[in-house]
């Protein structure tokens, strides 16, 4: 019994010292953890991804290293039906702040948004098949881009700007899928990332990541988890104009139109992008008036064919849009680049949308 009551008073101590000196170093003072990651701006874009540290373990893995924190947007840009994580980095002591609703986040240099696109279920052993990361890095200067080519191993992702082509095969509803993937130049980047001819991001607008994520730590609102994690001033509104999953059947048809419209066109077709024209902006903020959808509008840019109207009620072989969108021709289709292949869900939502409205254009 002795050596039993000494055996437990001695668990007991170790227990309280462990209680005691969790959280300080040698001299008492409080630990503090430091994020990995690597990153030297005169040096950045460095020549491999594993230089920066974003990930810890196998690199595979996409597992955030500390300071590396997971984001979503409400609805995705549509990339051939690749699969996306979407990370944030920051430096030490800097935040991002609030400017509207829907415009992209003021982020401080230093910061680093990472995009990994990849693909599951890949031919034969349904693994897989992580395809290239993309990085935005904010200088002082302003956005730089940075494309990663991953190797067949994915132990590894190599600097290439120039762009080039990689056959992916998967297993998508009961059938196979064979493409081209296509990773964009830097030039191809800047034709969507620019507004006024400067390089900007499209996702990070309060508008498309004002929603529940869910971390390691539980569930909570992006924009609180950043405040908390200091990625972002607190300041912003309590209610923001945001727009939805465009796949949630549950949200109004309209809404949900006008959602995948603006994170697939709308950074073009508006004020600065690269198809700014009069007859049609797609940001979100703008389509609650029908006719910067193009609702009947006669198309006076793009035309193509003998479409009446860039949306023409009741009638999708006479709008503009849907053409367009069902269209795999370089010439024709849209958008011009970012896919090789028609986005067929997306397609059968504005097909819903043209054949429920009311009187067909005069």
């Amino acid at each position: 019994m002795k050596k039993q009551h000494f055996l437990y008073l001695l668990a007991i101590t170790t227990l309280l010292f462990i209680a005691i000196s969790c959280g300080t170093d040698d001299s008492g003072q409080e630990y503090v953890p430091v994020s990995p990651v690597v990153l030297d701006l005169d040096a950045a874009p460095y020549d491999s991804l594993s230089k920066y540290k974003f990930f810890e373990g196998e690199m595979k893995n996409l597992q955030p290293a500390y300071k590396v924190i997971p984001y979503d947007l409400n609805s995705a840009l549509f990339t051939d039906y690749a699969l996306k994580k979407r990370f944030i980095w920051m430096p030490e002591g800097v935040k991002a702040t609030y400017a509207d609703d829907g415009k992209v986040l003021e982020f401080p240099v230093g910061t680093v948004l990472i995009k990994t696109f990849y693909y599951d279920n890949t031919v034969p052993n349904r693994e897989t098949d992580i395809v290239e990361t993309r990085l935005m890095i904010k200088k002082a200067t302003g956005w730089v881009f940075a494309t990663y080519i991953w190797n067949e191993d994915h132990t590894e992702a190599v600097l290439n700007m120039n762009g080039r082509s990689r056959r992916v095969m998967w297993y998508q509803n009961d059938a196979t899928r064979i493409i081209n993937y296509k990773i964009p130049s830097a030039m191809e980047c800047a034709l969507c990332h620019k507004s006024n001819g400067v390089p900007v991001p499209i996702g990070p607008k309060p508008q498309n990541i004002n929603k529940m994520y869910t971390y390691a730590d539980g569930t909570e609102n992006q924009l609180s988890g950043w405040v908390k994690v200091g990625y972002l001033a607190e300041g912003y509104p309590s209610q923001i104009n945001s727009t939805v999953n465009w796949e949630d059947t549950s949200k109004p048809l309209e809404l949900r139109v006008r959602s995948y419209l603006d994170i697939n066109c709308g950074h073009c077709h508006t004020d600065g992008g690269q198809c700014n024209m009069p007859s049609m902006n797609l940001a979100f903020e703008k389509t609650t008036d029908p006719a910067n959808l193009g609702v009947c509008v006669e198309p006076h840019d793009f035309v193509t064919g003998d479409q009446t109207h860039i949306v023409a009620k009741q009638n999708i072989d006479m709008s503009l849009l849907y053409f367009r969108m069902s269209n795999n021709e370089m010439s024709e289709m849209m958008p011009m680049v970012g896919r090789t292949i028609v986005h067929e869900e997306a397609l059968a939502l504005i097909e819903q949308w043209i054949n429920s409205m009311d009187a067909p254009c005069p």
